[in-house]
Order: structure tokens, then C-alpha cells, then sequence
């Protein structure tokens, strides 16, 4: 019993690991925009983090309807069919075309209404300056997650991870440049940040594209050996796995950039904490998505072998492995505040705010890493309904209204907006596990009989 469970969490962190280093190089990203702009004052982080918080709730839904890739290549591949693999690919670079524009004018028409918001002034034209750039990278960033997708489904995960890292050292030099202006470079602030990271976007794009045709090459094989046609029926199934993932990973994200907006209303010093704090959080969430990337993958694969006890096998020990390192998380965030925060402030009174706030965070690190998790295992079973539908109910319908009325009825403040974000985390949590528990059940039941 134990030696296939052991055999599945070494297979799983391996896959993980270089997923979860790509995740943490994609958070990195945005931790270093706020860094790099603390310098500029409370102001301009809460901008940065209102601007890019909004955007991502955009942007992301473009990313979720490409999530169904997961299951299409994984198992395609899980059956050594390449030339199925290559197809997908070929339509989830159409999805990417054909879903950028609207998705960038969207950013713009927002970008456009953010005035009439009732933002405290000093964060409300910056957060519409950097919206408003920032946009600019959506394309490249959709044919990014294309790329990232197939290359995760067929074990080449490696390249994911290096291209991540060096992403970083791209958006860290121009933001250099860009924020308060060196070498010639204009000093354009909290917009610099922006088009470092527009930079960084169409930079990853362009380097794992090209490290797929290398690779393809290299194997002996044609990438582009399919009909180019659009198949109208497959774009279709793409987007009946996709779309409801899109929708599960913008009610989750859009959750927090509402949260993030609310939090606009208040004052400088209470947006800045609670951006610093959902960084930190964030950051400690990309270990849970990348195992729930690495769970959909393997998931995926004995699903295509038609193995089910290996399917249930590789989701539990994804699950075992996220709850742990979610619990090491909660007790850094109880143990060392202070110092976590000390790594984007110094000013004494977002220090007092971000430690409250972490406190909750702390609270809600295993319902979160829980939920993160099976929303990919259940993806690699083809279920991107479940968690749609369990996120729109828990953290719309009940957690931010919690939110709202702690925050601004029962006047707790930011940390009401926390509370109530925790409520939906730990009610979709419960939700999934008890899903996919019932899923693993009803997939071993023929077996045993």
C-alpha cells in the first residue's frame, strides 16, 4: 500500500518542483513591481497592486479558457498519440488570437472608468496609468500560457522554469531603468513598472516558443505537421474543458482584485498592507498551484493509460504533499511577520495593518492549499464544472459580502475584507475534497468488484 503511495509523491514532486519554481518566478514578477516602487510611498504601492489586480482578473480568464490544454494534451500524450498533442497546441494558439483583443479592450474601457470609482485620489491615476500599459501586454502573455500549457502536459517542464527566472531578471532591469530613470531611460514611476512587465511578457512568449520548435526539431518530429485549418468542433471542445476553468480561476483571482479594490476606498496606508500581505500570500500559494498543475499532468496521463488507481494514487499525493507545505507556510506567517513584511516596507504604521492581516492569512493556508490542489487533479479528471461553480457560490455570493459587511457596515476595516475572503477559501476547500474523494471512489469501484 505504501510503496506505490511513495512512489506517486516522488513522481509528483519531481514533475512539481520546476513548476512550482516557474509559479514562484511568475509571482516574483509582481513582488518585484512592488518593491521597486516602494520607494515612491505607500501610494504607489496600493497602485501597482490595484492596477495589476485588476488586470490579472482580466487576463486570467484569457489563461483559464487555455487551462483545458491540461487534460487535452496530457492525456493525448498519456497515449503516445504526438500528433494529437501537436493539434491542441496548434488550436490553443488560435484560442490565444482570437481572446486578446477583446480581453486588452476591456482593460482599457476599465482603465477609462477608474476615475468615477470613489479611489482615494492620490492611488486612482497612477492604478489607471499602470492598467492602462500594462494592457498592452496581453497577447504575448496568452501565447505564453499556450506554450506553457503543452510543454507542462509532456513532461518539459524544465524550460518552464529557466524561462520563468531569467523572466525576472528582464522585468527587474527595466523596471531599473524605467521607475525613476537611469541611463537616459525617462522616469516614468509606477507606468515604468507597467512596461517592464510588457517587456518580460512578450520576452517569455517568444523564448518558449521558440524552445518548442527546437525541441520538436531535435526529436525529429514536425510541430507544425498538422492541418492548419481551424477545426471549428475541436476549438469547441477546447473551450467546453476551458471555459469553465476561466470562469473558476477568475471568480478565485477576481475575488481578491474586488477585495483589492475595496480596500481603494480606504486610506493609502490600509491598501498598501493589505497588497503587502496578499503578496506574501500569494507567494506561498504558487507551491499548491504548481503541485495542481504537476496533479492534472499525472492525473491526466494514467487517465489516457486508463490506469484509475494510479489517477486516484497521483491526486492524493498531491493533495498530501500541498497540505504540508501549506502548513510550514502558516506557521512562517505566525512566526516571522515582521520579517515578511520588512521585505516590501519599513514604514511602521502598513507594519502594524500588514501584521494583523497576516494572522488571518495564516489561518486559512490549508483551506487554500487544499482547494488549489483539487481544482487540478479534478481538471485532470476533465471536471472543470465543480470548482467553477463551488468558487462563483463560495466567494461571491458569500465570502465578499462578508467582506463588505465587516469592512464597511460593522466598520473591522481591512480586516474585515480578510475574514470574509477567508470564508470562501475554507468553503470551496470542503467542497472539492469531498468531490473529488466521491470521484476517486466511484473510478476504483469496478476494480474492486
Amino acid at each position: 500500500m505504501f510503496k506505490p503511495l511513495g512512489a506517486d509523491l516522488r513522481s509528483t514532486i519531481a514533475l512539481a518542483w520546476p513548476v512550482i519554481v516557474a509559479e514562484l518566478g511568475w509571482m516574483a514578477m509582481g513582488i518585484v513591481d512592488t518593491i521597486m516602487v516602494g520607494s515612491l510611498g505607500p501610494a504607489s504601492i496600493g497602485a501597482v497592486g490595484l492596477g495589476s489586480g485588476i488586470y490579472l482578473a482580466a487576463a486570467i480568464f484569457g489563461m483559464g479558457l487555455l487551462l483545458g490544454l491540461d487534460a487535452l494534451v496530457s492525456q493525448a500524450f498519456g497515449a503516445r498519440n504526438l500528433h494529437e498533442c501537436h493539434r491542441w497546441l496548434l488550436h490553443g494558439v488560435y484560442l490565444a488570437l482570437l481572446t486578446a483583443g477583446p480581453i486588452t479592450l476591456a482593460c482599457f474601457t476599465v482603465a477609462w472608468s477608474m476615475p468615477q470609482w470613489g479611489l482615494h485620489p492620490s492611488v486612482a491615476a497612477p492604478a489607471r496609468d499602470y492598467l492602462s500599459t500594462v494592457a498592452w501586454g496581453t497577447l504575448p502573455l496568452l501565447l505564453y500560457a499556450t506554450f506553457r500549457r503543452y510543454l507542462q502536459a509532456t513532461h518539459l517542464v524544465l524550460p518552464v522554469m529557466a524561462v520563468l527566472v531569467s523572466a525576472n531578471l528582464v522585468n527587474a532591469a527595466f523596471n531599473w531603468l524605467l521607475i525613476l530613470g537611469h541611463f537616459g531611460f525617462p522616469a516614468l514611476g509606477t507606468t515604468g513598472s507597467a512596461w517592464a512587465t510588457v517587456i518580460s511578457r512578450w520576452y517569455m512568449a517568444g523564448a518558449l516558443g521558440a524552445i518548442i520548435l527546437w525541441h520538436e526539431r531535435r526529436e525529429g518530429v514536425a510541430v507544425l505537421d498538422v492541418p492548419l485549418d481551424l477545426d471549428w468542433q475541436r476549438l469547441n471542445r477546447l473551450l467546453r474543458l476551458g471555459a469553465p476553468a476561466a470562469m473558476q480561476i477568475t471568480a478565485e483571482v477576481g475575488v481578491f482584485a474586488a477585495a483589492t479594490t475595496l480596500a481603494g476606498r480606504l486610506e493609502p496606508v490600509s491598501l498598501a498592507a493589505h497588497q503587502v500581505v496578499l503578496n506574501v500570500a500569494s507567494v506561498a500559494f504558487m507551491v499548491p498551484l504548481g503541485l495542481s498543475s504537476a496533479g492534472a499532468v499525472r492525473v491526466g496521463h494514467a487517465v489516457g493509460r486508463r490506469d484509475m488507481r494510479e489517477a486516484g494514487r497521483s491526486g492524493w499525493a498531491a493533495l498530501a504533499v500541498g497540505v504540508g507545505f501549506m502548513a510550514c507556510s502558516a506557521l512562517t506567517m505566525l512566526a516571522l511577520p515582521r520579517v515578511l513584511i520588512h521585505m516590501f516596507t519599513r514604514d511602521s504604521a502598513v507594519e502594524a495593518t500588514a501584521v494583523s492581516l497576516l494572522v488571518i492569512a495564516a489561518g486559512f493556508q490549508l483551506f487554500d492549499g487544499v482547494q488549489g490542489v483539487a481544482t487540478g487533479i479534478l481538471r485532470g479528471l476533465g471536471d472543470t464544472r465543480t470548482a467553477m461553480i463551488s468558487n462563483l457560490g463560495a466567494h461571491w455570493l458569500l465570502g465578499l459580502p462578508i467582506g463588505y459587511t465587516l469592512c464597511f457596515v460593522l466598520g473591522w476595516g481591512i480586516q474585515g475584507i480578510w475574514i470574509g475572503l477567508s470564508v470562501g477559501l475554507i468553503v470551496v476547500a470542503v467542497v472539492l475534497l469531498l468531490v473529488w474523494s466521491a470521484r476517486v471512489r466511484a473510478m476504483e469501484a469496478p476494480l474492486s468488484s
